[in-house]
């Protein structure tokens, strides 16, 4: 149990690294001119990958979940890879991403890295959802797994459709604008 505590610890430092690069692009996007959307629904999912943490300690805790080697190492490997994703992700949008939703107008979306594959809109919220199944399974913490799963969906479907509508919004805008 205290490898996987140090794991979840893990997980949640890369978390609040996370959050430092956001703040410092919501510096750079704001001096460029960038507007914050969907702000009511970033209060939930702060709560939501919170409780993501909480959930895996506590429920392997007060369950005694077990240690299953054949579940584990390959969820440890999705684990590893949504890591990798995100990371990816976070890198080819450069001081353009951000936890929150927030789009400078003027710049072209972006083409490259994960982003080049259009059947992939948002390989950022794959890593997402990758993560939320992985991380409790390594130690068997189902109910975790699923209750961030349902909850996610939920919380993602509104997220997809606020960011696609602000990056919409700020591409229409530069195309309409003259020359």
């Amino acid at each position: 149990m205290i490898w996987y505590g140090l794991l979840v610890a893990a997980v949640a430092a890369e978390r609040v690294a996370e959050l430092v690069v956001a703040r410092r692009n919501e510096r750079w996007s704001t001096a460029r001119g960038a507007t914050e959307t969907g702000q009511g629904h970033y209060p939930a999912m702060v709560v939501l990958h919170t409780g993501l943490l909480v959930g895996c300690l506590a429920e392997v805790w007060l369950a005694d979940r077990p240690f299953v080697p054949a579940l584990a190492w390959p969820m440890l490997a999705v684990l590893v890879g949504a890591q990798a994703l995100r990371w990816w992700c976070i890198r080819t949008l450069g001081p353009r991403w951000n936890t929150r939703v927030i789009v400078v107008p003027g710049l072209p979306l972006v083409a490259g890295g994960p982003y080049r594959w259009r059947w992939l809109r948002h390989p950022n919220y794959v890593a997402v959802v990758a993560e939320g199944v992985a991380l409790p399974l390594i130690h068997t913490a189902w109910v975790t797994a699923a209750v961030f799963t349902v909850l996610n969906a939920a919380l993602l479907t509104v997220r997809i459709r606020c960011e696609n509508r602000a990056l919409a919004a700020a591409t229409t805008s530069t195309a309409a604008a003259p020359a």
